[in-house]
């Protein structure tokens, strides 16, 4: 196994020498949890984005194994060289683009408004934030940009890792950007980070029609997507 840590205890990516498309961190798999609010045949269609490079493991896994267009958006320029160094991160390509940029930035331009299909976000500066209590971006205003970056069918996972009341906090802010209804939350890992879902326009699929695609993730993807049916929760509606 090999590790990505910025100068603190904290880990921000993993990968398997040997197998590096494998998605080896709890966390991370659980962010793949978009995948049972898109069609099986839509799996490699459209555009992948992700706000926060890591360990590069989304990007690759969606630009090698799902073969979609993927661009991932990264502002610290060490950790896109250790990427390509370290990590089995593609240079890139007609399908690939890693650009050095602020997530906020990316996420504000218009020229970037509904392009993109799948949005994973998962944003920490442990280099300055030692105690990791909440995402580096998680405004109410950040998560509309994240919205409009959506196409009408667009689906969006956001790792949220701190305290629980961080967490509970950054959920009401999802839900204010995308609607109660159409966000679901996972239960957290032992580590404590909980993923976000939600979708743009469409509804949440019914429970049989989420159970069908768990099945075809697991035996397409080895994901361990019926679990993941078993940790999602709506969110409770405001008092």
């Amino acid at each position: 196994m090999r590790y990505l840590q910025l100068g603190t205890a904290w880990v921000q990516g993993a990968m398997r020498i040997r197998k590096p498309l494998a998605i080896e961190l709890e966390y991370v798999q659980r962010m793949m949890a978009w995948m049972l609010l898109r069609q099986g045949a839509d799996l490699g269609k459209g555009h992948a984005v992700q706000l926060g490079l890591g360990a590069g493991t989304i990007t690759r896994f969606c630009h090698d194994k799902l073969r979609m267009r993927t661009t991932a958006v990264e502002i610290n320029p060490s950790v896109i060289a250790a990427c390509h160094t370290w990590f089995h991160l593609p240079l890139d390509a007609p399908r690939l683009a890693v650009l050095e940029q602020d997530a906020a930035a990316f996420a504000t331009d218009a020229a970037h408004a509904g392009s993109t299909q799948v949005l994973c976000v998962d944003l920490y500066d442990h280099e300055y934030d030692h105690e990791a209590a909440a995402p580096a971006l998680d405004s109410e205003a950040f998560y509309a940009d994240c919205r409009r970056l959506l196409s009408d069918d667009g689906v969006m996972s956001v790792n949220v890792f701190g305290r629980q009341s961080s967490f509970a906090h950054s959920a009401r802010r999802i839900a204010a950007a995308f609607g109660v209804s159409r966000v679901r939350t996972m239960e957290p890992t032992r580590e404590g980070n909980s993923v976000v879902l939600a979708m743009k326009g469409e509804p949440f699929p019914d429970p049989s029609l989420l159970a069908a695609r768990a099945r075809n993730i697991e035996t397409r993807f080895h994901l361990p997507a019926r679990k993941w049916l078993q940790m999602i929760r709506p969110l409770p509606n405001p008092a």
